[in-house]
């Protein structure tokens, strides 16, 4: 027997389930989600169960509070802010009467919405079906363009499809045809991403990604940075698709900047597996921007969930600058920190008003440097191409010029870029 679900809306009661472990959880965060899934949050109602209940997750007693209000409030969709397992979920929609989606399927819809590049609407859909593998309701068989006969023409038996199949199995079997498609798909994205970073590499170009947790503002220091138009705005993954820039600064030259998708709480493990293609843009970096909203509530904690996320994708060795932005929401004010070697760790800045960029330029190019070191050369007057990609690179402190037309400098530079220019 096939398990029809309700149809879903876009006005939805929202279920918040009170963590007492996590500053993060809150309702306030389940609320932005919704919002950008464009969906209308017409309630909420409170659940703070300390052990999940097997067969619903929430109890009989708060299913029953549910399904009470769903009418009053005239709510189309059931958002329960935590993960469902499918049987909990097709309890819920049987004993609701009503759309169910948990915390996962709702950041999926998020991604679905938001992807524009061929490669963000292929991972995306890759996630997707990793979470309907396990919850298969009768939504495949669109994929099935072959029919099978039974020996009768065309005839079939009940609950059978083909040659003998049911229809869960004709579900399963076009899943993962579909996802070993995609997933071949992306496997050439991945490959002709390896192929540009091997190609960067060759030519000694440094990357640096900027990440972070959702909406901590890392498109709009993108933009800042770049002097580029990705789009930004105050919503949770306003920004899913990697974008790459070029952008010169000091003492290293042209850089690649790379911003990437936003983390969050509970980021769905299918999505972090999607995403890897994209996420090895930060795992290959030669340095992370690791971009902190100073205003935010619980700040500390997004810091800790952001880290588990470089644990998981393998980028927790890549050398990180915490940038403390939107201080002028914070009541901050611009400046860089040093630890105990003199490196800097720590910088803040504001990407709205542009405060605190040029000490955020200056902390990346000391740290993307091999070892910087302070000289002086001296150049004979034929040697102005030397002098053109000193001064590209950003490494001239003082120049004179004496009367016979040779060139002194003074320079602060990377020691293998001084290297590499005297060999020449």
């Amino acid at each position: 027997m096939f398990f029809d679900r309700p149809e879903a809306g876009s006005r939805a009661l929202l279920v918040h389930i009170e963590q007492r472990d996590s500053e993060l959880a809150t309702s306030s965060e389940l609320k932005e989600l919704a919002e950008s899934a464009s969906l209308q949050a017409v309630g909420s109602i409170l659940s703070n169960r300390r052990f999940p209940h097997p067969a619903t997750f929430l109890g009989q007693g708060k299913v029953q509070e549910i399904a009470e209000l769903i009418p009053t409030v005239k709510a189309e969709l059931v958002i329960i802010d935590h993960e469902l397992s499918p049987s909990q979920q097709r309890n819920l929609e049987t004993e609701l009467a009503c759309r169910v989606l948990d915390r996962t399927g709702l950041i999926l819809e998020i991604f679905s919405q938001r992807a524009r590049t061929y490669e963000g609407k292929l991972q995306v859909e890759l996630a997707q079906l990793a979470h309907a593998s396990t919850r298969l309701v009768k939504g495949w068989t669109h994929l099935d363009l072959q029919r099978g006969g039974s020996g009768r023409a065309g005839g079939t038996s009940a609950g059978l499809t083909g040659t003998g199949e049911t229809q869960l199995e004709v579900d399963q079997r076009l899943l993962a045809v579909r996802t070993r498609r995609i997933t071949n798909r992306l496997d050439k994205v991945r490959r002709q991403r390896s192929q540009n970073r091997r190609s960067r590499k060759r030519s000694d170009i440094k990357t640096v990604s900027l990440a972070g947790y959702t909406n901590a503002g890392k498109s709009t220091l993108f933009n800042r940075l770049c002097e580029s138009e990705v789009w930004e705005a105050d919503q949770l993954f306003a920004t899913l698709d990697p974008t790459l820039r070029r952008l010169s600064i000091p003492v290293i030259g042209k850089i690649v900047l790379s911003d990437t998708v936003g983390f969050i709480r509970q980021l769905p493990h299918s999505l972090v597996e999607a995403f890897r293609a994209t996420l090895e843009e930060v795992t290959a970096a030669d340095l992370i921007l690791h971009v902190v909203d100073v205003a935010a509530d619980s700040r500390s904690e997004r810091i800790v969930q952001v880290n588990e996320v470089f644990d998981e994708i393998g980028a927790n060795k890549v050398p990180k600058l915490m940038v403390y932005n939107k201080i002028d929401a914070g009541g901050s004010t611009p400046r860089l920190e040093r630890d105990a070697s003199g490196k800097p760790f720590k910088v803040w800045v504001s990407a709205q008003t542009g405060e605190g960029l040029d000490l955020l330029v200056e902390a990346m190019g000391e740290l993307l440097a091999d070892e910087l070191v302070e000289t002086q050369i001296t150049l004979q007057p034929h040697e102005g191409n030397i002098r053109a990609k000193l001064f590209a690179l950003g490494a001239v402190l003082r120049e004179d010029t004496d009367h016979d037309g040779l060139i002194r400098m003074d320079l602060r530079i990377d020691q293998s870029d001084l290297a590499r220019l005297q060999v020449k």
